[in-house]
């Protein structure tokens, strides 16, 4: 299963940015950012998978352009997927990004 490269070269710009510091590991037939060996987003075809905390997962599904991670074909617990409209911007795509780590610095 192909990733959106694209995305992935966002991701990687925009992780950049942060003080903290991220690894790639191919998984979920994309390539997931972690930190500290936690997952945080990732690119699976054109969506953008993010790991969200459970306290914040009703008011983040509630958002346009998001839906649960069915990649097993039921709901994964604390994944999203984001549809390409949901991350349009760099502002946008940052969020994702900032709900993503901390979901993995919630885990150390």
């Amino acid at each position: 299963m192909a990733y959106n490269e694209e995305l992935a070269a966002r991701i990687r710009t925009a992780v950049s940015l942060f003080p903290e510091t991220f690894t790639e590991k191919k998984m979920f037939g994309g390539i997931a950012f972690l930190y500290q060996g936690k997952m945080t987003v990732g690119p699976v075809k054109d969506d953008l998978m993010v790991r969200v905390i459970q306290d914040k997962m009703d008011a983040v599904l509630a958002q346009e352009h998001v839906r649960p991670m069915d990649f097993t074909g039921k709901p994964m617990k604390e994944f999203i997927f984001v549809s390409p409209k949901g991350f349009q911007t760099e502002e946008q795509l940052h969020y994702w990004i900032e709900l993503g780590l901390e979901h993995a610095k919630s885990k150390l």
